[in-house]
């Protein structure tokens, strides 16, 4: 890993790593932190700055960010990092709720985008793609995490955090248990309880700016519906690649992963048509 750089923008510390005339800002999604990109950067950093954060509230900060001020935040990094050029998002999980709606907010901000298993959260196709089966874990687990986020804020940080990281254990998810606590969860309050305004401001997935959607072929359900798979795979410019893991792509097939979205970054700027 190359030297990193560490800056503050609104309050947020901000980590800058590589070199080259693009940059990628990389946001992760629950429970994680700025590592998760630990391994993308390394692929990435000979060609690229790599830029990082830890969602605000996750470790410091307030305890909630609604969506205005993630996307003015994320507006706020971005002409901070990468004045004069937009920057290339890089999206895992809640990182794609909000890095989504930033670029649809901000287009002129962001030339390219890079999806991981997150897609069209929000629409019906997606609920209607999902059986009783899935709808039922869907809310299970979204709706512990949300309770777990109130309990810890508002009765038992202890009992909180241990909610928290009881559920990570049935996700199986990669990050240590120790760096998790129920702060983690306020996206899923916004989700459930209307916290912070909630998502009702929230467009329907639209990007107007290429898009490269990596996926995990092996979970109970998928976070994006058929319809808006095909139809992304159809548009020019961009790319759809499922590989056979789980949520956590980019851990569970760090190769794959970080081989399909150097060829596709690779590609530059104008051979990318607007799709």
């Amino acid at each position: 890993m190359s030297a990193e750089r560490r800056i503050e923008v609104n309050g947020t510390e901000v980590c800058l790593q590589g070199q080259g005339d693009e940059t990628v800002l990389m946001l992760h999604g629950w429970p994680d932190t700025l590592a998760l990109w630990d391994g993308t950067v390394a692929a990435l950093q000979d060609r690229f700055v790599c830029v990082r954060l830890t969602l605000p509230g996750f470790q410091s900060g307030p305890s909630v960010t609604g969506l205005d001020a993630m996307c003015d935040l994320l507006l706020a990094v971005a002409d901070r990092v990468s004045p004069g050029k937009p920057v290339i998002l890089m999206l895992h999980d809640w990182g794609c709720f909000f890095g989504y709606q930033f670029a649809m907010r901000h287009p002129s901000r962001v030339s390219r985008v890079v999806g991981v298993d997150i897609g069209d959260h929000n629409s019906a196709a997606l609920m209607r793609s999902w059986g009783g089966k899935a709808k039922l874990a869907v809310a299970g687990y979204q709706l512990w995490l949300a309770v777990a986020w109130f309990i810890g804020r508002h009765l038992s940080e202890s009992m909180g955090t241990r909610m928290t990281r009881a559920m990570a254990r049935w996700l199986r998810c990669p990050t240590e248990p120790e760096l998790m606590t129920y702060k983690m969860n306020y996206p899923y309050a916004m989700q459930w309880f209307g916290t912070a305004g909630g998502f009702k401001q929230a467009a329907q997935i639209k990007l107007p700016m290429p898009l490269l959607y990596v996926y995990g072929e092996r979970k109970p359900f998928m976070f994006h519906s058929p319809a808006w798979l095909e139809k992304t795979a159809s548009q020019p410019g961009n790319e759809v690649q499922g590989l056979p893991c789980g949520h956590w792509v980019m851990v569970s097939r760090p190769e794959a992963f970080h081989a399909c979205v150097r060829d596709w970054l690779m590609q530059t700027p104008s051979e990318l048509p607007k799709p």
